[in-house]
């Protein structure tokens, strides 16, 4: 009877709990994404800052759910680049955080191997406003990846403003 009665109270709690939550929880979430124009505006805005370093580079931007929204490989950027920029901004939404703070986040010995569609290298960015995670910017063919990523905050810094008074 002991257990009986302690079973009775505790799914009485549960159900009342549940049904609160289900009240005050909403049945669809907004999210935000970045409309086109500002995609292929931060994309041009990152193939003109290297050009103006004298390189030809690939652009992506991916959006929040980390599918390509735009991908820009400038005239003389090898194939190649088009996959790497894609998982560089891949990762960076993905962590949050730009993928040069990641370079040497799985070396330990005991630390996952490469993870398939993420390239772990400078060169790409997290693209965030109001403290939402909007999507990534990935670049790659530059010398560098430093070079590579200060042509994606390029990319970021031409939109920045617009996506801050957006939210």
């Amino acid at each position: 009877m002991k257990y009986g009665v302690f079973t009775a109270v505790a799914i009485v709690f549960v159900n009342t709990a549940l049904s609160h939550a289900a009240e005050e929880a909403p049945v669809t979430i907004p999210i935000q994404r970045l409309s086109l124009d500002m995609a292929a505006k931060a994309a041009m805005a990152t193939i003109q800052a290297c050009r103006q370093k004298g390189m030809n580079i690939t652009v992506a931007l991916v959006d929040r759910g980390g599918r390509q929204q735009v991908v820009l490989r400038d005239t003389l950027a090898m194939p190649l680049t088009i996959d790497v920029a894609q998982q560089k901004a891949y990762a960076a939404m993905n962590f949050n955080t730009p993928t040069s703070l990641l370079e040497n986040r799985f070396t330990s010995p005991f630390s996952p191997g490469k993870i398939e569609g993420i390239i772990l290298s400078a060169g790409g960015l997290p693209i965030a406003a109001g403290g939402t995670i909007i999507g990534g910017i990935g670049v790659s063919g530059a010398p560098s990846g430093k070079t590579d990523e200060e042509c994606a905050s390029a990319g970021l810094e031409a939109i920045t403003t617009e996506l801050e008074m957006s939210l």
